[in-house]
């Protein structure tokens, strides 16, 4: 599993070999610093506080294009809709509106997939959900695409429910490459987790400074979070289910 740090700051990603930065974040800059690193729509902030996207589709994918150039530029998530239920109460639709949405959005994206990688992203809640949205992409999804998998990030203390999601995934198609969004500590120690995805993003290390009364703004604080994740023993299951080997 490869990971991706989230950064407040998009200019401290020269401290870092992946990075995972919100388009919100950019601002009118004109360039920074970077390796490899994945563009985020912003869904979680769109969505969960305001309800809805304030920039168009149109206006996401000129960004897009605008910061392609920048550095390793891998990917950049499609503008897709959480299926939390207090998303789902925060917007006033139901998890296959917010479904189709994400689809919608995907395919307005199309026209630039030519300059970048748009990731399409798997939305739900049940693990049956997200593969009646495996369905509802059709072949969109082709073999062995990178596909983000959302609404997981606010279920770390739920780990279970984190692997019954990607093991449903996985049983379904075992060739797409996952990407988990906003992990923290508990699941980027699940074995299974790791075994089951591509890659995945966090800014956890944030949260922890802040609780703890540290800055958290400070790349370094990303810097010792790192370390102590990837130096921390990995929580491998007994009996792993046949499909996620």
């Amino acid at each position: 599993m490869r990971f991706f740090i989230g950064l407040h700051q998009p200019s401290d990603a020269q401290h870092f070999d992946a990075a995972f930065i919100s388009v919100n974040r950019l601002g009118p800059r004109k360039a920074f610093a970077v390796k490899d690193w994945i563009m985020d729509s912003g869904a979680f902030t769109e969505i969960a506080r305001h309800g809805h996207y304030r920039n168009s589709v149109d206006t996401y994918a000129k960004e897009i294009v605008r910061w392609t150039g920048n550095g390793n530029l891998l990917a950049a998530v499609s503008q897709d809709f959480m299926c939390e239920p207090f998303v789902l109460e925060r917007t006033g639709k139901t998890a296959e509106e917010h479904q189709r949405m994400t689809v919608e959005r995907y395919d307005a994206l199309a026209p630039i997939q030519s300059a970048t990688y748009v990731m399409p992203v798997l939305q739900g809640y049940t693990p049956n959900e997200y593969v009646q949205h495996i369905e509802m992409y059709g072949d969109r999804l082709q073999d062995g695409m990178w596909v983000g998998v959302g609404s997981v990030c606010k279920r770390n203390s739920k780990i279970r429910s984190i692997e019954a999601v990607l093991l449903a995934i996985h049983h379904r198609r075992p060739d797409l490459r996952l990407h988990g969004f906003g992990l923290k500590n508990t699941a980027l120690s699940s074995g299974l987790v790791r075994m089951l995805l591509y890659s995945a993003d966090s800014m956890a290390w944030s949260f922890s400074a802040r609780k703890q009364g540290r800055n958290a703004n400070d790349w370094r604080e990303a810097k010792q979070w790192m370390e102590k994740i990837e130096s921390r023993p990995i929580q491998i299951p007994l009996f792993v289910p046949e499909v996620a080997r």
